[in-house]
């Protein structure tokens, strides 16, 4: 990672929210195109290193981005797609326990499922509750189903836009994710070398750690508050920003650009 001058930055990213607007559905959600474009040019860059951190899994991250050159973390960073296609699980010593935990909850679960309009949408290493479509004379019943399920040691529970990520193991975090991409990749980061984006509290504790090591912070939307971070309120907005950053010209620019040079 390391070039003359200086070492080469390292750009984070999550996808729901960040890189693709909200949707009500989602399994609908899809990349913004100015994200998609901005991806592309980074990752096509010689001191950038790119990297999407989601909670999805891998299987449905890699048809969501199809961008060349860039690291996929599913599972909050618990495996890993790596460039040129190696697959790599950072939790093989959690695997039992993951098997244990969720014969475990399953009776919670399934508690939570008879509550009308819960859609559950298992990622292995997690499961998101989804609420958009529950009725108001059936919100209490819910979260007192919920408090029984936080009461349990060991899961991680974030709230997000009308939905409840629930972490199955301790290590599932994105803070986690980031920490082994760094050793994976020998990557000390200098001040200014890392870069975060996010849009929800399962990013803040990220964004923090970034923001600690001198990085920079990207929120998009409203749905957080961290310190020290910029905001966004769309992903267009992030990909602008994102330009800025990284002293990528525009896309009207970078057209201008490339006609002057053929003509």
């Amino acid at each position: 990672m390391k070039r003359a001058g200086g070492s080469k930055r390292l750009w984070i990213f999550d996808f729901d929210g960040t890189l693709s607007s909200l949707v009500p559905e989602r399994s609908s959600a899809t990349l913004h195109p100015s994200c998609r474009k901005v991806l592309e040019e980074l990752a096509a860059g010689p001191r950038e290193r790119v990297a999407i951190l989601s909670n999805r899994e891998i299987g449905d991250l890699i048809p969501r981005l199809p961008v060349p050159g860039i690291f996929l973390g599913g599972g909050s960073g618990l495996e890993w797609l790596l460039p040129g296609g190696l697959r790599v699980s950072t939790g093989r010593a959690a695997e039992a326990r993951l098997a244990e935990r969720r014969e475990e909850l399953a009776p919670l679960f399934e508690s939570l499922r008879s509550v009308p309009g819960v859609d559950l949408e298992d990622k292995r290493w997690a499961v998101a509750v989804h609420t958009r479509r529950v009725p108001p004379e059936a919100r209490g019943d819910l979260t007192a189903r919920l408090e029984r399920l936080r009461g349990h040691t060991g899961l991680r529970m974030f709230e997000g836009p009308e939905s409840i990520e629930v972490q199955l193991m301790g290590p599932a975090t994105k803070l986690h994710g980031i920490r082994w991409l760094c050793r994976r990749l020998k990557f000390d980061p200098p001040e200014g070398g890392i870069v975060y984006a996010g849009d929800d509290e399962s990013d803040a504790e990220a964004m923090e750690w970034v923001l600690s090591r001198k990085g920079i912070a990207l929120v998009v939307g409203d749905r957080i508050e961290v310190p020290g971070a910029r905001t966004f309120e769309d992903p267009a907005g992030l990909a602008a920003a994102v330009r800025g950053i990284a002293g990528l010209p525009s896309p009207r620019q970078g057209k201008r650009e490339r006609k002057a040079a053929a003509g």
